[in-house]
């Protein structure tokens, strides 16, 4: 009986792996036929152009928590009705968007209706309706491509009667209008590739346009700069920019280096370089610029401003005791530690917000390449007193800015209150 047993068993385990072979042979397939659909569906070459896309429309900053396997989720959003947090696209069936179709993936990114309902406004579905359907379909075939991974999403932490997706309906009546990108007749090709890829797939109005109550975008104030976290997205208006002679090249370093002679990124968009605008062709780069400064011509780089140092201002002393051993003793910056202060646009703001806010809470250390990253800033809250934030932001801005040295306490205190109150 034994030898006819293990005959049995021997038999049962290869048709047992046969089977397992034979099924995972299917499952493979039925993925790659589903894949292959949604390629096909949006036409050759979708998938790679996909990928390019998912890339500038930030998918990965967003949809990926820090030290998080990426695209699944779990990344949080402070809004001023609780923390949202992100969730998973790969195309896992039961935790990711595997179950959704191209016609549901086309709602929720241009509509924010998902399968489960209505998705809050921190997606910013009110940027990408403006993506043709030729670009949807590419995103969509792209991450129907990738490996499912099946990571459960977080909760919302949001208060009643936020809570009550039902309401986002009556959101999106008010709130958003789904439109159709439109280019301007009187604009260079340039110039409107640059629109279309800043305010549809790089959704930029959404961090630097303010928010009414209802945290509707204010379209007569856009790109005029809000508050996010505790530090200021900035005016990234074309009078702005000109204003402080940014040019294409610097903001080309910006976006892929996140470093330029007028200084660094910092905060939320050290994450939208180095996932996102740092992955732009060169034509798409100027494009962007093109749109941002509104023009394609060649814009001159003026001397940086330093106005020589005033040793009798109280913030000298503060200045070479806190800042200079890194900035340098003329505002000099160092390659790969710290930016410089001459010609910085975060002085050279008319908003004194970031001096302030930098000095507060710090930097967090950057890195980009090989050859590209900068050191942590520490911050000096529990170091430097009220006044003393004064003096030193004032001497900052009458040294390296045209910006007037006029900051009082009340300032200072009602920036402290901003600042702590959002992050």
């Amino acid at each position: 009986m034994k030898p006819s047993y293990l005959s049995y068993l021997a038999r049962f385990n290869k048709a047992r792996h046969q089977l397992s072979q034979d099924l995972l042979l299917t499952l493979g397939l039925s993925l790659l036929a589903f894949s292959c659909s949604a390629a096909n569906d949006a036409g050759e070459g979708a998938i790679e152009r996909g990928a390019y896309l998912m890339k500038i429309g930030d998918c990965v900053a967003c949809h990926t928590s820090v030290g998080g396997r990426e695209l699944t989720g779990g990344l949080p959003f402070e809004t001023p009705f609780g923390a949202v947090y992100s969730t998973n696209i790969t195309p896992d069936k039961d935790t990711g968007i595997g179950q959704y179709s191209y016609d549901d993936f086309f709602d929720a990114m241009h509509h924010g209706v998902g399968i489960n309902g209505n998705l809050y406004p921190a997606m910013p579905y009110t940027s990408y309706s403006l993506l043709t359907n030729e670009d949807t379909k590419a995103i969509y075939a792209y991450l129907m491509s990738t490996k499912p991974i099946k990571q459960a999403n977080l909760d919302n932490d949001v208060s009643f009667p936020f809570n009550v997706r039902f309401g986002l309906k009556a959101w999106n009546l008010v709130a958003h209008d789904a439109e159709v990108f439109a280019p301007k007749q009187d604009k260079s090709e340039s110039w409107n590739r640059g629109n279309y890829l800043v305010n549809a797939l790089g959704h930029c109005a959404e961090c630097h346009t303010p928010r009414d109550s209802l945290f509707a975008m204010e379209q007569d104030k856009h790109f005029q700069g809000a508050v996010i976290e505790g530090l200021e997205a900035s005016d990234i208006t074309p009078a702005e920019l000109n204003r402080q002679n940014w040019t294409h090249d610097d903001l080309k370093s910006l976006f892929t280096e996140g470093y330029s002679r007028k200084g660094t990124v910092f905060g939320g968009m050290y994450p939208v370089v180095y996932h996102s605008f740092s992955h732009l062709t060169d034509t798409d780069m100027f494009a962007v610029s093109s749109y941002l400064l509104d023009t394609d011509e060649k814009i001159e780089a003026k001397a940086l401003t330093f106005n020589g140092h005033q040793r009798e201002l109280p913030g000298y002393k503060l200045y070479m005791g806190y800042c200079a051993g890194c900035h340098g003793q003329k505002g000099e910056g160092r390659p790969n530690v710290a930016p410089a202060m001459a010609g910085n646009a975060t002085l050279g703001k008319a908003s004194p917000h970031n001096i302030v806010a930098v000095m507060l809470k710090g930097i967090k250390s950057q890195h980009y390449n090989t050859t590209t990253s900068f050191y942590a800033m520490p911050a000096y809250a529990d170091k430097l007193s009220d006044e003393q934030l004064r003096d030193l932001a004032n001497y900052l801005r009458v040294t390296w800015s045209t910006q007037p040295g006029d900051l009082d306490m009340n300032t200072i205190n009602d920036l402290k209150e901003v600042i702590f109150e959002h992050g």
